[in-house]
């Protein structure tokens, strides 16, 4: 089965939309509004796919026409009009396509990405700072806002950890695909004897929860702790308190921001990026895989990289779940890693992950 046909399958959309339909007719539709809105927006959204697809289908007959009609009069013209027409139709084909795959109702969020260097010090410190300015670039080239809202410096170089937001169409749904441990092997710049050297990072993605979105905290569930901000961030913050870390206790989740110049406004992020880290648990135990998340988190090492990138004695990128490489390792580190995600998103429809 392809990819097409998971996504482009049109007659279980149309009987989906039939049953919500259904559902939609009930006479206590809309006893629970927060459900119905649900079940309204699943079906304008599957009505969409279904006359997109149709629109397709009748592009598709259009410029068969043409091309009869260009070859039945040897117009050149014609022939070029054609190869432009399918140009913009595999383009927007494939647009498609991957805003299909995102259909899950996170995916359209946006994401806040953290960074942590594995074991290793400044080797793999200088590395998880890498992996930021390729996310940076990546969000850049996307069209994407991104914001850093929390870095804790390297010992002598690099970041420890980082966590930034993403804004943008789908940001949560493309950066999701990133979820996982990141290997680079190098001759590291920071070894005098030129050796090489294998460092980690691992990143993780959850989506940003928004007014829509309700995630219940006690307040007698937090331990809130003020500190100096570490960063630069001008005279005010680096001589106050304003940064803010906050540990949710029951879980264990531990939460800080100290970008903004305000510990009022530190706070307001930290809590935003702690309900985002809640929904996303609570969205894990959905669906089970709880336990896997935990054990990924523990092994920031050999063997459990979802990507390793080698810049010696060769340079190539390569992604352990899809198999897909790239030989300039250059533009990838630069941001250019769309081709990776896109083929994850693949992978994930056909494998059912």
């Amino acid at each position: 089965m392809t990819v097409s046909e998971v996504v482009f399958d049109i007659d279980n959309k149309e009987r989906e939309i039939k049953e919500l339909e259904k559902c939609s007719m009930k006479e206590d539709f809309w006893g629970d509004p927060e459900k119905a809105g649900k079940v309204l927006k699943k079906k304008t959204q599957l009505a969409a796919a279904v006359e997109k697809v149709k629109e397709y289908e009748n592009t598709i007959e259009d410029i068969g026409v043409l091309f009869e009609l260009a070859g039945e009069e040897n117009d050149g013209e014609a022939l070029e009009e054609v190869r432009n027409d399918l140009d913009k139709l595999e383009a927007s084909v494939k647009n498609e396509e991957f805003k299909m795959m995102l259909d899950s109702e996170q995916d359209s969020m946006n994401a806040i990405m953290s960074i942590h260097a594995g074991a290793g010090g400044t080797e793999a410190q200088d590395w998880a700072e890498m992996l930021l300015r390729m996310y940076l670039r990546w969000a850049e080239r996307r069209g994407f806002s991104a914001s850093i809202i929390d870095l804790q410096p390297g010992d002598e170089a690099g970041v420890k950890s980082v966590t930034m937001t993403i804004e943008g169409e789908y940001a949560y749904g493309y950066a999701r695909a990133e979820v996982g441990i990141h290997r680079l092997v190098r001759i590291s710049p920071f070894d005098a004897g030129g050796r090489r050297h294998t460092s980690f990072a691992s990143v993780f993605v959850y989506p940003e929860v928004d007014d829509e979105i309700v995630v219940e905290i006690d307040e007698k569930d937090l331990r809130i702790d003020t500190y100096r901000s570490t960063g630069a961030g001008g005279q005010h913050v680096n001589k106050t308190d304003s940064a803010v870390r906050i540990t949710h206790i029951p879980t264990g989740v531990v939460v800080q921001c100290q970008n903004e110049r305000s510990q009022h406004k530190n706070k307001a992020m930290a809590m935003k990026v702690l309900k985002s880290r809640l929904f996303d648990l609570r969205l894990q135990e959905q669906n089970e895989k709880l336990s896997e998340m935990s054990k990924s988190k523990k092994g920031i090492s050999w063997g459990s990289q979802i990507r390793s990138y080698v810049l010696h004695p060769y340079k190539m990128v390569k992604d352990h779940r899809t198999n897909i490489e790239i030989g300039n390792a250059d533009s990838v580190l630069d941001g250019n890693i769309d081709v990776f995600i896109e083929a994850y998103l693949q992978w994930s429809v056909i494998s059912g992950q």
